[in-house]
């Protein structure tokens, strides 16, 4: 037995498949899916309808890794235009092997919080310690699970830029275990009591498929290297169904297609068959997409509905408002009319009012910054006569809102600087004019920036 896709999970308390007539309705799309194989490409282009599922065609690209991309891409480009459906972007499935799956229990997590709660353990949910990695996850329906696919982050680059480089438009990087999940529950849904699915992957390998569901487990994946009868043991053992259980096919619970192609082997591509299916209705499918949200295309002509809806119901209410009679309109005007007549005596008195208190708030300001400005300057004076005290003397003294120049005689001129500095209402004081030997000291002449004055 090769590792298996989910790992097991504790026990919950239903399968948790909601009854929801509506989706059925709802279901209308088409997807393009896409199986990476271990040497081939496998194409799926199946349509979605509340009737059923159609598949309109199936491409095989053998060995396409031995192919220059262009070359496999223009394959592809004519076969989808062929089909009409170039506007569609591919849903790819990756290889098993790429993808680590796990199974969480995550109980009292709100779905807002998931995220948050994944990023503090995603590193322990994989074996690549020195690799970066991309992840995506989804609750699976109401449950307490939650459904993690893993893969590092150079093999989902690989394959971004081998179909970049191919020309296919890609929506989505799934795994196998999110499209069955979501493909069964589409058009139908699944026995509560739960079921086994079983069949075999191939020519490429000899490993079955195992899919199921059951009220333990919500969601089985695995692949098993074992015979028939010992795979189905394990798997309904992992169910914890009844050991005489005994297991369906992949195509029979998956929806069964209305119109198939002569040459198409459901069995054999049952995994891009349930691809297609979930990328058709992308709304209804586990939202677990791997591929960076950055390189994702969207195609579906679908997403420009609600805009012409949108653009309609506007262009309907213009003609509405546009019709209305010449009757209502002129009744009221009349009466905006007379209500504007009745309250424009307050509005005149109003702005009145409002602009005696703007005078009178400007006068009262003016008050004020008079006051404060002499309060400044007697500070000012008060700090040059400490400054300047005797035998010093000043012949001169100007004092403006910003600044303050003085000239006199002092004993020693070239400490002044320094002093007027020093205080709490001079800075960046300078000479003006060199210090000249006077009668009873040396002559100054300074100018100061005035600090802390109020404008």
């Amino acid at each position: 037995m090769t590792p298996t896709e989910v790992e097991p999970g504790i026990e919950t308390d239903s399968l948790a498949s909601p009854k929801q007539p509506w989706k059925k309705w709802l279901a209308i799309g088409t997807g393009v899916g896409i199986e990476i194989g271990a040497h081939d490409l496998t194409v799926t282009v199946a349509r979605v309808r509340p009737s059923g599922v159609s598949i309109l065609g199936s491409l095989s690209i053998h060995r396409f890794r031995e192919q220059p991309a262009a070359e496999w891409g223009d394959v592809y480009m004519r076969f989808i235009r062929k089909l009409g459906q170039r506007h569609i972007a591919a849903h790819v499935l990756l290889p098993r092997e790429a993808v680590i799956v796990r199974q969480l229990q995550m109980p009292g997590v709100a779905d807002k919080d998931l995220g948050a709660a994944l990023k503090f353990q995603i590193d322990s949910l994989h074996p690549y310690p020195d690799e970066d990695v991309t992840y995506d996850f989804a609750r699976i329906q109401k449950t307490t699970s939650v459904l993690v696919g893993i893969s590092r982050r150079g093999v989902v680059d690989e394959f971004a830029t081998l179909f970049a480089e191919a020309g296919i438009k890609v929506s989505a990087f799934s795994f196998s275990a999110a499209n069955i999940y979501s493909a069964i529950r589409l058009l139908t849904i699944p026995p509560v009591d739960g079921f086994l699915a079983l069949s075999d992957l191939g020519d490429e390998t000899t490993e079955l498929e195992a899919y199921g569901e059951s009220p333990s487990r919500p969601l089985f994946s695995a692949r098993l290297d074992q015979s028939f009868e010992r795979a189905r043991a394990l798997a309904l053992s992992e169910l914890r169904l009844p050991p005489d259980t005994q297991p369906l096919s992949l195509p029979e619970i998956l929806p069964q297609p209305l119109e198939v192609p002569d040459d198409y082997d459901l069995d054999r591509s049952s995994l891009v068959y349930a691809t297609a299916i979930a990328g058709a209705c992308p709304w209804f499918a586990l939202p677990a997409n791997l591929l960076p949200p950055e390189l994702r295309k969207v195609s579906s002509r679908y997403i420009y509905v609600p805009t012409i809806v949108l653009a309609v119901l506007a262009v309907l209410a213009a003609i509405v408002l546009a019709g209305y009679s010449s009757y209502e309109d002129k009744q009221y005007l009349e009466k905006l009319q007379v209500e504007i007549a009745r309250v424009q005596p307050r509005a005149k008195l109003a702005a009145k009012l409002d602009l005696q208190i703007t005078s009178t708030r400007n006068r009262a300001q003016t008050l004020d910054n008079f006051r404060r400005r002499l309060k400044d300057d007697m500070n000012a004076i008060n700090d040059l006569s400490n400054i300047l005290a005797p035998p010093a003397w000043l012949n001169s003294l100007q004092l403006t809102r910003d600044a303050a120049s003085i000239s006199g005689e002092a004993e020693r001129a070239e400490s002044l600087l320094k002093l007027l500095d020093g205080s709490k209402q001079f800075r960046r004081s300078e000479f003006t004019l060199p210090i000249a030997r006077g009668a009873s000291g040396e002559m100054f002449s300074i100018h100061s920036i005035r600090e802390g004055v109020t404008p």
